[in-house]
């Protein structure tokens, strides 16, 4: 099955930027989504940015259009293996969070956490200000 493993997570000033990335192992043709999400203490995970199959089609939550992109290395892996970045530029403290590397084999709902079978164990990102 797949396998998700997170890093590049850390502190930052606000108006800085971090790259996250998530190494996947046993990655399969069957997987539709890849994507980033994020749980703060007392809230909900939220679906940050989503990839879909080939890198085709990308899906951003509003509250980071224009300051996260989601990529990946290989639209394509032929070894089972790919890398999934987030890169996240001018970093607010509300974007404090543990954030989540997922993978989905439903082709709906690309945000939504519940679409969601394979998760990595997350990595903390806090912004101060």
């Amino acid at each position: 099955q797949v396998q998700l493993v997170e890093a590049g997570g850390g502190s930052v000033q606000a108006g800085g930027s971090l790259r996250l990335s998530c190494a996947a192992s046993e990655y399969s043709l069957n997987i539709l989504y890849m994507a980033w999400f994020r749980q703060a203490p007392g809230k909900e995970r939220e679906g940050v940015a989503a990839l879909s199959a080939g890198g085709s089609t990308t899906y951003y939550a509003d509250s980071v259009k224009g300051r996260f992109t989601i990529s990946q290395e290989n639209a394509f892996p032929k070894d089972g293996k790919n890398t999934l970045y987030l890169q996240m530029n001018s970093l607010k403290p509300e974007d404090t969070a543990m954030y989540y590397c997922a993978a989905s084999r439903v082709g709906i709902e690309p945000l939504n956490a519940d679409r969601y079978y394979y998760w990595g164990q997350g990595t903390q990102v806090t912004v101060s200000t």
